[in-house]
Parts: C-alpha cells; sequence; structure tokens
C-alpha cells in the first residue's frame, strides 16, 4: 500500500484532479493519503474533497490532513509538490505590481522575466527544506515537482540534492495537442508527436496523423498553409480572450510548433511586449495581467463549486491530462508508461548545457523515470532556449550567494565552489562572486571538481 503526500494541498483544485486519478488506478485505490498545508482553512477544503473523492468511488484509501510537513513526509513513498510561497495575495499580486509600477508589462509572471525569477528566489530555498526532510523521513520517495518556475527549482533541487528522486512536471503539452487537434479538426486519439526543449520553451519536432492505411501525415504543411490563409488558430475553447496567435507566429519564423500558451510565450522572447509597441498587443492579442485574472476568476468558481459540494452535490470524477497518476501507477506496477517530464539534461539533448532542466519524453516503470535522448535540436531552437537557460542560472546562483550571506534565506549556510560552466552567465557569476550552484557537501558527484 502506497503512501502519497501532498505538499501544498490546499491547492484544492488540483489536489482534486491528481488525487481523482490516482483513485481511478486499481494499484492505487487502498493507498495512504497524506494532506499537508500551512494554511488550516484551505487543508480542511481538500481534506472534504479528498474524502469525498474516496467515498464516491467507494475506495479504501486512508486520508490524513495535518499542517506537519515532517508527519505528511514520514514513510512516503511519493510526494507531489504544488505550493505557492508567499501566496497569491501577497506575493503573487507585487510581482505584477512592482514591476508594473516601472513600466514592466506582464502577462503570466511565473516562468521567466521579473515575476519569474522573484518566485523562484521564494521557492528556492523551500525546496531545498524540503529535500533535506525528505533525504531524512523517505529517501527513496519520488518528489513530483508542479512548482513554477518550473526549471529553475528542478535545476536547484538536482544541484543540491542530487540523491533526491524527482521529475518536474507540466500540462502544458497535452493542453497544446488539444488545441492543435480542435484548430485541424482531427481527433488527439489520432495524432502521434515527439515534443523536446526546456519547460514552457520545448517544440513539436513531430506532429502527425495516422491514417486510414495505417501510415502516417505530417501535419506541418497544414498547420503553416492554414495559418497563412488565416484559418487558423481558431478562437480558444477554454479561454476566449487568450488568442493562440503569438505561438503561430513563432512556428512561422522559427519553422515548429511551441508546447506552451500563447500568452506565457509572449514573456520568453522580446518580441512581442514592448515598451512603446502596444500595437504589438493588440495585433498578436497579448493578455496583460492574465494570470491575476485568471486566479480571481477560479478563486470564484471553486467558492461557489464549494458550496455547492457542501450542500450535497455530487463530484464528478472525470481523468485529467496530468501525469503523477500515470507514473506513480506504472511505478507500483512495473507497467511501462510514456511522460513527458522536466530531468537534468546530461547529453539527452546534445547542444543544451549538460546541468541544466531539459522536457523530453520519458519511459517510466519500476526503475523509475527514464528520459529519451533527443540528440542535437535544430539550431534556431536551441538558440532560443538557451536565452532563458542563462536566467535560470543565474537565478540559481542568486539564490546560492544570499544562502551564504544569510543561513536563514536558505535555511542551511553551506561551502561553494566556483562554476564549472562554460556559459556566459556563469562566467559572471565568476567575476563577481565565489558562489556556486553546487555544494561538495550536498553535491558528491562535482566535489573536488
Amino acid at each position: 500500500m502506497p503512501k502519497i503526500t501532498f505538499i501544498g494541498a490546499g491547492s484544492t483544485i488540483f489536489l482534486r484532479h491528481i488525487l481523482g486519478d490516482a483513485l481511478l488506478m486499481p494499484s492505487l485505490q487502498d493507498a495512504e493519503i497524506a494532506l499537508m498545508d500551512i494554511d488550516e482553512g484551505r487543508l480542511a477544503e481538500s481534506d472534504f474533497v479528498a474524502r469525498q473523492l474516496a467515498d464516491t468511488l467507494k475506495v479504501g484509501a486512508s486520508i490524513e490532513a495535518t499542517t506537519s510537513r515532517r508527519a505528511a513526509l514520514d514513510g512516503a513513498d511519493f510526494v507531489i509538490v504544488s505550493v505557492q510561497i508567499g501566496g497569491y495575495k501577497p506575493c503573487t499580486v507585487a510581482d505584477f505590481d512592482i514591476p508594473k509600477q516601472s513600466g514592466l508589462r506582464q502577462t503570466s509572471a511565473d516562468t521567466l522575466g521579473i515575476g519569474g525569477i522573484m518566485r523562484g528566489l521564494r521557492t528556492v530555498p523551500f525546496l531545498w527544506d524540503l529535500c533535506a526532510d525528505m533525504a531524512e523521513l523517505c529517501p527513496h520517495a519520488l518528489m513530483l515537482q508542479y512548482v513554477n518556475p518550473m526549471a529553475i527549482n528542478c535545476w536547484a533541487i538536482s544541484e543540491r540534492f542530487p540523491d533526491i528522486r524527482t521529475v518536474g512536471l507540466c500540462h502544458s503539452i497535452p493542453n497544446t495537442v488539444f488545441e492543435l487537434t480542435h484548430d485541424l479538426d482531427i481527433p488527439m486519439e489520432d495524432v502521434r508527436y515527439r515534443v523536446a526543449g526546456i519547460n514552457h520553451v520545448a517544440f513539436f519536432l513531430n506532429f502527425e496523423q495516422r491514417m486510414g492505411n495505417g501510415g502516417w501525415r505530417d501535419l506541418y504543411p497544414e498547420l503553416r498553409q492554414k495559418y497563412a490563409d488565416k484559418v487558423i488558430p481558431k478562437e480558444n475553447p477554454v479561454r476566449p480572450r487568450c488568442p493562440n496567435l503569438v505561438r503561430y507566429e513563432m512556428m512561422d519564423q522559427l519553422g515548429y510548433f511551441l508546447t506552451e500558451s500563447s500568452e506565457h510565450f509572449a514573456e520568453y522572447c522580446p518580441w512581442f511586449i514592448k515598451d512603446g509597441r502596444d500595437d504589438l498587443i493588440e495585433r498578436y492579442g497579448i493578455p496583460l495581467d492574465e494570470y491575476p485574472t485568471r486566479c480571481e476568476e477560479q478563486i470564484a468558481e471553486w467558492n461557489d463549486r464549494f458550496a455547492r459540494l457542501r450542500a450535497g452535490e455530487q463530484m464528478d470524477i472525470v481523468a485529467s491530462n496530468e501525469y503523477a497518476a500515470v507514473i506513480m501507477n506504472a511505478e507500483m506496477t512495473d507497467s511501462p508508461a510514456t511522460i513527458y517530464g522536466n530531468v537534468r539534461n546530461e547529453g539527452v539533448i546534445s547542444n543544451l548545457p549538460s546541468d541544466c532542466i531539459v522536457e523530453v519524453p520519458c519511459m517510466v516503470d519500476s526503475n523509475g523515470i527514464q528520459p529519451t535522448s533527443i540528440g542535437a535540436l535544430p539550431p534556431q531552437l536551441a538558440a532560443m532556449m538557451l536565452t532563458n537557460i542563462h536566467v535560470q542560472e543565474l537565478v540559481g546562483a542568486a539564490v546560492v550567494v544570499s544562502t551564504q550571506r544569510s543561513p536563514a534565506f536558505g535555511g542551511v549556510l553551506f561551502r561553494c565552489q566556483s562554476l564549472s560552466s562554460s556559459s556566459s552567465s556563469s562566467s559572471i557569476i565568476k567575476r563577481n562572486s565565489t558562489a556556486s550552484w553546487t555544494s561538495s557537501a550536498y553535491n558528491p558527484r562535482r566535489a573536488g571538481s
């Protein structure tokens, strides 16, 4: 009977999807579920939802809610992390409001730019503390890491705690497949694809449709022609105020389609949100301040939904497109499955830095997460990714410097080495400090290098 721990279980909507998926799996239906959050009110809501899920599905899962992280982690087999350090209010709101005072405009502010950087600086020390607890209480557990900024967080974990088994998970790829098949009017089950890159800046290297004769048809010519003819993108079926023009424009310029939404990617490339160029905002339909708007909508929708559940409304349980339950089932049953995960590169993509975090197809079974070798990406795609990777590396180095100066910031004072990477961002850090991502005390792979 596995123990599944949710850290940040107060993310009730997310919990509902992940736990619902898990309890639909026979191998996980009798699991011990530990829900942990520091917000007692939201934790109580999640506890109610979790018990409703178990009751509705008539499964034998046991459920415990606690504000103690160590109690929740003790003996865990899987640790699912979905936290927002500092909360939506005040910190996420501040990530938008403070830059806006200086004319810096954002859409999502969770991956790159000012908002993404500040979120990373808040989150990495927490994740390090969490990993320290895991190393003591559940050293063999698999961490399923859902927290943005995904690449920064996963990179920090891999550097400081290389022995913690972890994979970063994002739903952008299946969401994009849904949107593309919607635009082309073809069933999702009739397509296959191969994606690689970094989180939120990955590309569909192949996108094909199954034909009646058993063969496969390349869908890129149709995508390009229909975009040129202004037939697509169609209206976004989920968020009509977020047209998908940025991604199609990037496909037109770079030759490949992005996995992340247009509103996200507009922040990762300097082509779209420019001072004095409101015409670009209008032309590409870029929804500024989209994330706070979406949060307020989701909060209102959930409050209404939860009130109806408390009043006795039946909970609908439908499998989501998240990977967590698939991974846990594959490990428990040794039934191979393929997912897209964020893992340390180490040669998987040959023309990206070996220590960065890449998003690639991974096989999962009882042996854990096994990334697929990709080789070299088209150079224009790798160049776009490197602009993000250098920022990710600098953020990680900044956390290390802060930790070195103030032990309370990261919870532990540790010794640092100089950076060994040859990237330009590394050389900047070398010139300004002796700090590095890594500590020989926590990273034996690099000790003495």
